[in-house]
């Protein structure tokens, strides 16, 4: 059985490696899709006036629930798709990322992961607005994402094969990425979380990672089989809690270190600027941070706007006030105090053989004792949260190009890679997530450039005419924004 195991994972290395020279190519050591990712962020944010900034207060009175509706066309409200979004985003990228870009960038990586973030708020916007224009109902489902408004969006400009081109590469590359970034990293960290807690209560069936994976992908299956709604509901259950559980620990530690904080975002500003002993200098401090940043909150990807598209809303620009939300959670405030702990506690060394999730667990175990198990716990309900809502992206696209043709085999695909994830080395499953992660980057970003005077300007519509920010709109059941 090992010896299957090791010649799983020697092959999927193979094919990683033959992928990464062909997707992840650099120019003078940045690879080119982080580049191409943040050019379009920094071009989208000031086009669409700071609205990262500007879009906020409003963006927490609408997530309250003072702008929803159940009457209208949809299936779920603005909390459960910002929490089936964030369930895809807040996920091992924040704990494990956060250690793996400081392992590798050193601890100036995390202030590049914040611009990430900051700047992610805007495209985040961008592309929910656009999902919510261009979605389509059919037998009372709301369908929409990159494939739609890429192919419909294009269309009305003139660039319909481009469009076409852009959307169907789009909906295969998400196909593979979900069951990459969005399966198999959850399941490779939180198998370590779980081997780790297996090793520290002496339980030797628990360390072993295939006993694990098997429980997981049988979890992972008893989910998908309900649908958006059902992966909605258990998002919307999850999320706050683990998120709640994780601040609370987080939190606690930083208040313990109070007089430590300045020294450790001393350590950080520095490091950005002054790295030691990283690979690539400045730069490579520069890279990790921006890798990461966009890996933990997909903005860029395109993949959140499939789940804001089935949103009960009748106003495509709210939708995207809500999005931006996202990134400013995940990245700018998770991310910072996960560096923080590991900075805090004093764990993280410069060289230390402790790899991703091992890192976050010590430092968390260090003050909290009981948080060797409860960490573990937390772990498993980010992975599960993004691994079931992740699955749905797949699908989607899956049901663009082929409809109901073949669905079946996706998804014991989707339940062989949470398995798989487990028993796989942690470098080639970095490697194969950051690559399909990015790649989705490619056409969606370019959409989203040719597409964005047109979100600017139903912006400046709704920013100015159709809503005072002090008291919701009445709704007018006459007019829909679906086409």
């Amino acid at each position: 059985m090992n010896q299957l195991l090791t010649h799983m994972d020697h092959g999927f290395d193979i094919g990683v490696t033959l992928l990464e020279r062909t997707l992840f190519f650099g120019l003078w050591g940045v690879p080119l899709i982080v580049l191409w990712l943040m050019a379009g962020s920094v071009y989208l944010t000031l086009r669409m006036g700071f609205i990262n900034v500007r879009g906020l207060r409003h963006s927490l009175a609408v997530l309250r629930g003072d702008y929803d509706d159940p009457h209208e066309v949809g299936e779920v409200n603005h909390f459960q798709a910002l929490a089936t979004a964030m369930s895809a985003t807040v996920g091992l990228g924040n704990i494990a990322g956060v250690a793996i870009a400081i392992q590798l960038g050193g601890p100036g990586a995390v202030l590049w992961m914040t611009v990430a973030g900051l700047l992610g708020m805007t495209t985040k916007f961008t592309e929910c607005t656009l999902a919510q224009e261009y979605r389509v109902i059919q037998d009372g489902q709301a369908l929409g994402g990159p494939m739609y408004y890429l192919s419909q969006g294009l269309a009305e400009r003139g660039l319909k094969p481009m469009g076409q081109l852009l959307a169907a590469t789009f909906a295969i590359l998400c196909m593979v990425g979900a069951i990459g970034g969005g399966n198999m990293f959850q399941a490779n960290q939180s198998g370590m979380a779980v081997a780790a807690l297996g090793k520290h209560l002496q339980w030797s069936w628990l360390s072993e990672p295939s006993v694990y994976g098997i429980a997981l992908a049988l979890a992972v299956a008893t989910v998908i089989i309900g649908g958006i709604q059902r992966i909605a509901q258990v998002a919307s259950a999850i999320v706050p809690t683990m998120v709640g559980l994780y601040l609370t620990a987080a939190l606690w530690i930083v208040c313990h270190h109070l007089g430590d904080i300045p020294n450790a975002m001393g350590q950080i500003w520095h490091s950005a600027w002054h790295p030691v002993a990283i690979e690539g200098g400045i730069v490579g401090v520069m890279v990790q941070g921006l890798q990461r940043g966009v890996f933990s909150n997909g903005a860029g990807t395109g993949a959140a706007a499939i789940a804001h598209a089935t949103t009960k809303n009748p106003e495509p620009v709210r939708e995207g006030i809500v999005a931006l939300i996202e990134p400013l959670i995940d990245t700018v405030i998770i991310c910072n105090l996960t560096a923080l702990v590991c900075l805090l506690t004093g764990v993280y060394q410069p060289g230390s053989i402790v790899n991703g999730i091992e890192l976050t667990t010590t430092a968390f175990a260090t003050e909290v004792p009981m948080m060797t198990w409860g960490l573990a716990i937390i772990v498993c309900l980010f992975s599960f949260s993004t691994i079931i809502s992740c699955f749905y992206y797949g699908e989607a696209c899956w049901r663009y190009l082929f409809g109901e043709q073949g669905l079946l085999t996706y998804k014991l695909l989707y339940i062989l890679g949470s398995f798989c994830g487990t028993i796989i080395g942690l470098d080639t499953v970095i490697r194969f997530s950051d690559i399909m992660v990015f790649a989705l980057g490619i056409p969606n970003m370019l959409g989203l450039l040719l597409l964005s005077n047109q979100v600017a300007r139903s912006l400046d519509k709704y920013w100015h005419t159709e809503h005072s920010f002090q008291s919701p709109p009445t709704t007018d059941h006459s007019s829909s924004s679906n086409p």
